[in-house]
């Protein structure tokens, strides 16, 4: 559940304004945080929101997903009716702290960029009036911030990507992109896990693996992790 929103965290407190909240179904609510920047203190409400819900054990409860600002809660309606589920969300959120602990790991990320692994890399460049190398340097200038992982298993959205570096999604989305590819989509980086389509602009390969089902953790990169990107080698 991401929000193709700026990177730059907004003003207001995480606690100013109410979320919203809509049915996914006839088993899923769906709280937003709102705003129309990505918050990273928000985002802190909506972990610990998510750990407030985990510990809660309500009823008929299938999955709780922490997205970009917002949570889908997922459940049974014949063991948890709508509007008590509703009501039970609001009143954890109420108390969802923004402060907590948001110290996640930090974890480099070694990358190829350009040439076969990245072949949007130099038109991007181009784009913003700078050299390749200069690109890349912007790229692994700064800590990203793990936001959610979702779409698929292991797919991390990253939030703190450079605003000079915001590019719309690619018009026509490729029909396969391979694991290992570091992308930029919208206002955000993200790393592919597994081939699939995508509309996200390429930038380079890592080879670390994103997701092992067969690993205790089998997701690389959980919600909190910063992520610096290290450039092995640039390609032409």
């Amino acid at each position: 559940m991401s929000k193709g929103l700026p990177a730059e965290p907004g003003t207001a407190s995480p606690h100013d304004a109410e979320p919203r909240i809509h049915m996914a179904g006839l088993g899923g609510l769906l709280l937003d945080g709102g705003g129309a920047h990505f918050s990273l203190p928000l985002q802190r409400r909506v972990w610990a929101l998510a750990e407030s819900l985990r510990r809660a054990g309500l009823p008929g409860v299938r999955e709780i997903v922490p997205g970009v600002n917002n949570l889908l809660l997922l459940f049974d309606p014949l063991r948890l009716a709508p509007a008590k589920a509703r009501d039970r969300l609001l009143a954890l959120w109420q108390d969802a702290s923004s402060e907590g602990t948001d110290e996640g790991r930090r974890v480099e990320v070694p990358v190829t960029y350009g040439g076969a692994s990245g072949e949007d890399l130099p038109d991007l460049a181009r784009a913003q009036g700078l050299s390749i190398a200069d690109y890349v340097e912007l790229h692994t200038s700064i800590d990203y911030r793990v936001a959610c992982v979702g779409s698929m298993p292991g797919f991390v959205y990253l939030a703190g990507l450079p605003l000079p570096m915001a590019t719309p999604r690619r018009a026509v989305p490729r029909l396969r992109v391979p694991p290992g590819a570091v992308m930029i989509g919208g206002v955000q980086a993200g790393i592919m896990p597994m081939p699939a389509p995508s509309g996200w602009h390429v930038l380079g390969r890592t080879e670390l693996q994103l997701f092992d089902p067969h690993r205790e953790a089998p997701c690389l990169l959980l919600p909190g992790d910063l992520v610096r990107f290290k450039a092995l080698e640039v390609q032409a």
